[in-house]
């Protein structure tokens, strides 16, 4: 039986996806604060019943609309709650903006739809925040398939697709608040004006598709300001205009931020995207009305959309890379453009272009074979282990320069590329998962911890980073109190902190006893068990 060119797409849409966003979910703990804390601010809505507003520790916690929130708890509902089942919306709203990749092209762009999904599937940026328990990839979801709906309704005329755009629209500002609908005015407005036809704006303002936007999203906003009065002043104030004007959050970076991290994003295409990149604009300045009324007219919107975020977030006071990755997918997307054109025009590539290509696409193999000292030793030993992933790299990086020098030239790019890719990732997953897992989660502190224990108790922390305040309140599904903060528990209890503050700890809880229970050496924690309040130290 003969397999059509169609199902053998989706059967290897089905294979990427699922190796490079679901598999090996469980291998390491959740990372960070954003992690741990989403996750279990989603556990604290399903005990509660609750899916108006969100909690952590019990207090509202309004700094997110609810859409992972949501997610998660379906995730919770049919799976239990786990810290793989708290990554899985991510990735399933990443294996969602995929497919809609997919079908976009095949309708818009016939004969390269598998290269545009899998190359937005692989960018490291998109694999990244795919396989973590946050809103990023929600928002990144919802706001591709936004432009993507648009520029269908703007090339096929047909309103069904300006219903799409408006519903994911409506998600996307549940993912993370207004500014979805924000971002997708700006690339329409610019699109509009380089293309001189502003009746463009009037025609999207589509009555119908206003109010399904104002009947997805609103509900929520105008339920959880009545039961919270002070959202408004959180979650627009603080958390929005405040975050981008000023760096109330500490997370101030130079301007040019951005700029490598969208470069580190598109790996392992990023060579080939800064080349389509520098093309469009080129021929866009060059031919601007030809170009605007012709099918390219989409590079110049992809060209709009990748560089909007970049420039916007590069404006804010407030920085963090998982701000751009919105706009990956159009740097993908572009590169397929590329590739669709190039291989029609039987045009091959410079060889300088394609040995710069080998080179970044392998580049993550180094790091991945030798992470576990990176993440212990934060450096690459020099040694037999290290000349052997050079040795490797440098293998794969002529192996695919050579097949993309061949007379199939960019025919093959997508496969040769996914090669390194893969075996990156397996590499990680591999031989750096318990090392990540020892090092950067806090899951088999909260383990160790449990296992010593006759009775549940309550759980302190003292001089920790929030990152291991959040990460044991989600493994330890308690409130966790800080020492710093005179939230110290009056009964018998466990706190964790530096190593070697055990006099310190005694201090803060003077007449009260203090016992050494053990050390995590991977993070340099010790805990401590602390006697109720009222209990003679001697005793």
């Amino acid at each position: 039986m003969k397999i059509s060119r169609e199902s053998t797409d989706w059967l290897l849409l089905a294979g990427f996806c699922g190796f490079l966003f679901f598999f090996g979910l469980a291998y390491f703990g959740l990372i960070g604060a954003d992690e741990p804390r989403y996750a279990q601010v989603a556990r604290e809505m399903l005990a509660r019943h609750d899916w108006i507003t969100p909690t952590l520790g019990g207090k509202p916690w309004l700094e997110k609309p609810p859409l992972y929130y949501w997610q998660a708890i379906l995730a919770y509902s049919i799976f239990g709650v786990s810290d793989w089942a708290a990554r899985l919306p991510s990735a399933i709203d990443a294996t969602l903006m995929v497919v809609v990749t997919y079908l976009f092209l095949k309708r818009f762009r016939p004969g390269f739809q598998l290269d545009g999904a899998l190359m937005t599937a692989s960018a490291a940026g998109i694999v990244g925040f795919a396989r973590a328990a946050s809103t990023d990839m929600p928002l990144a979801a919802m706001f591709t398939i936004v432009m993507l709906a648009w520029y269908a309704w703007y090339e096929s005329g047909s309103r069904g697709y300006l219903a799409i755009f408006y519903c994911f629209l409506a998600l996307g500002t549940l993912a993370k608040g207004p500014l979805a609908p924000l971002l997708a005015a700006i690339v329409i407005v610019i699109f509009a004006v380089v293309k001189s036809d502003y009746s463009l704006l009037w025609r999207t303002l589509w009555i119908p598709g206003v109010l399904l936007f104002c009947a997805v999203a609103l509900p929520w906003y105008v339920a959880v300001q009545m039961k919270n009065p002070e959202f408004f002043r959180i979650f627009i104030l603080q958390h929005n205009l405040a975050r981008f004007g000023t760096n109330l959050y500490r997370h101030k970076e130079p301007f040019w931020y951005y700029i490598p991290v969208v470069l580190l994003g598109l790996v392992p295409w990023t060579v080939f995207v800064a080349a389509s990149l520098v093309e469009t604009i080129r021929v866009w300045w060059a031919e601007r009305r030809e170009m605007l009324a012709s099918d390219d007219a989409l590079n110049a919107f992809l060209v709009i959309w990748i560089l909007v975020p970049a420039l916007f977030f590069s404006l804010s006071q407030s920085k963090l890379p998982g701000y751009i990755v919105p706009a990956l997918p159009a740097g993908t997307l572009l590169l397929s453009e590329y590739v669709r054109r190039r291989t029609a025009d039987s045009d091959r590539p410079s060889f300088y272009l394609i040995v710069l290509h080998s080179i970044v696409a392998v580049s993550p193999i180094v790091p991945a074979l030798m992470v576990q000292y990176i993440v212990l030793q934060h450096r690459i030993p020099w040694g037999r282990a290290a000349a052997i992933s050079f040795g490797f790299a440098a293998t794969l990086a002529i192996g695919i320069a050579c097949t993309l020098r061949s007379r199939l030239a960019l025919g093959t790019l997508r496969f040769v590329t996914l090669v390194p890719v893969v075996l990156a990732i397996a590499a990680i997953l591999r031989l750096g998962s318990a090392a990540l897992d020892s090092t950067l989660s806090v899951r088999p502190l909260a383990n160790e911890i449990s296992h010593l224990e006759n009775k549940p108790l309550p759980l302190a922390v003292a001089g920790v980073s929030r990152e291991i305040e959040f990460g044991l309140a989600f493994y330890r599904n308690q409130i966790i109190g800080r020492y710093e903060q005179g939230e110290i528990p009056a009964v018998e209890h466990l706190v964790v902190a530096p190593e070697g503050s055990q006099t310190a700890i005694a201090k803060q809880v003077a007449g009260r006893r203090v016992s050494y229970l053990g050390s995590f050496a991977p993070q340099g924690l010790d805990y401590y068990w602390v006697s109720a309040a009222g209990t003679p130290s001697g005793h």
